[in-house]
C-alpha cells in the first residue's frame, strides 16, 4: 500500500524518518528545548536538512505531569504548525495529540497527520482526520487513559493484543471516513507495556506488518531500551538504532526519532542490505 500524507507519497519500500519537535516545558528527552518558537523552527530546519520527511509536533508530555488543558495544547502547536507550513510547504507535518479539539485546530493550521498515541481515547479525533483529509496513527496503549503509566500490566499475548486493537481502530477510522491510504498503526512501545512486552513486540513486529497497515515504529530513546542497557535518556542512541534496524528489517515504514541523521543513516544501510536502495557510491573492486 502506498502511504499518502499531505503532498507526499511513500511507496511500501521507502523508509521514512519522522523527527520529533516537542513544544513542552517538561518533555522527557529535550526538557523544553523547543518551547521557544525560534528554537523549535531551527529544529525543524535541521531535521529536514538531516533527512526527515515528516516532523511530529507535540504539545503535551506523554507521561504523567502538569495538567495541560486542550486550549493550551492547541496554543503550543497550532500557530507553530501554521509557521512550519509556510516555511516548508511540502513537509509532512504530524501532531502528537489524542484530543479532537486540538486535532481540529492543527489541521486547520495545515497538519497532515494526527498521531494518536492513546488508543483512540477521543473517538472524535478520527472524525476530524476524515473531515480534513488528514492521516491518522492508530496505536495500542493497553487500554490506559492518556498520560498514565502502566502498573503490573499483563497480557496473554501482547502481540496478539496489539494486532487486535490497532487493526480494529484502523477499520473504525476507515468507517469514520479516514482515507485508508492515510492510516498507520503503532504498537506504541512503553505505552501500557513493561520492558518485556516492548521487547516481545519488537521481536515479533513482522506480525504487525503482516496486517498490511503501514507500521510506525516509535522506539527512540524509550524507557524499555534504557532498561535493556541500564542507561539514562542521553545514552540510548545505540539501542535506539539497533531497534530501528530490526524494525526496518521486519517491514516498518516510518520511524519516529530524536536523532534524525543517525536514524536516516541506519535506515539507508538497512535498505542497501535488503536490496531496496543502492549504495550512495559503488567503487570498491570495480576499477
Amino acid at each position: 500500500m502506498t502511504l499518502r500524507l499531505g503532498a507526499r507519497e511513500f511507496p511500501d519500500d521507502e523508509l521514512a524518518v519522522m523527527a520529533i519537535v516537542n513544544r513542552t516545558p517538561d518533555s522527557f528527552f529535550d526538557q523544553g528545548a523547543f518551547l521557544d518558537d525560534d528554537a523549535a523552527m531551527a529544529a525543524v530546519d535541521d531535521a529536514v536538512e538531516q533527512g526527515a520527511a515528516i516532523v511530529d509536533v507535540g504539545g503535551v508530555k506523554a507521561g504523567p505531569g502538569e495538567v495541560v488543558p486542550a486550549e493550551e495544547e492547541a496554543a503550543r502547536t497550532a500557530p507553530f504548525v501554521a509557521a512550519v507550513r509556510r516555511r516548508h510547504p511540502s513537509l509532512v507535518i504530524s501532531v502528537d495529540t489524542w484530543r479532537a479539539s486540538v486535532g481540529r485546530a492543527v489541521c486547520a493550521a495545515g497538519a497532515d497527520l494526527l498521531n494518536d498515541a492513546w488508543q483512540g481515547a477521543d473517538p472524535g479525533l478520527a472524525h476530524v482526520a476524515a473531515e480534513y483529509g488528514a492521516g491518522l496513527v492508530c496505536s495500542h496503549a493497553g487500554g490506559l487513559p492518556p498520560r498514565t503509566d502502566p502498573h503490573r500490566v499483563a497480557f496473554d499475548d501482547v502481540v496478539a493484543d496489539v494486532v487486535r486493537v490497532v487493526t480494529g481502530l484502523a477499520e473504525r477510522a476507515v468507517s469514520s471516513g479516514v482515507r485508508r491510504d492515510g492510516i498507520l498503526v503503532d504498537a506504541a512501545h512503553d505505552f501500557g507495556k513493561n520492558t518485556y512486552h516492548s521487547l516481545e513486540v519488537t521481536r515479533r513486529l513482522d506480525e504487525l506488518v503482516a496486517t498490511g497497515w503501514p507500521v510506525l515504529l516509535a522506539v527512540s530513546n524509550k524507557k524499555f531500551l534504557g532498561e535493556v542497557l541500564d542507561a539514562d535518556k542521553d545514552n540510548r542512541l545505540e539501542a535506539s538504532l539497533a531497534a530501528t534496524a530490526i524494525g526496518a528489517w521486519h517491514g516498518a515504514r516510518v520511524f519516529r526519532a530524536h536523532q534524525v541523521r543517525a536514524t536516516r543513516r541506519a535506515l539507508d544501510t538497512v535498505a542497501a542490505i535488503r536490496g531496496t536502495a543502492p549504495p550512495a557510491v559503488s567503487r570498491r573492486a570495480l576499477a
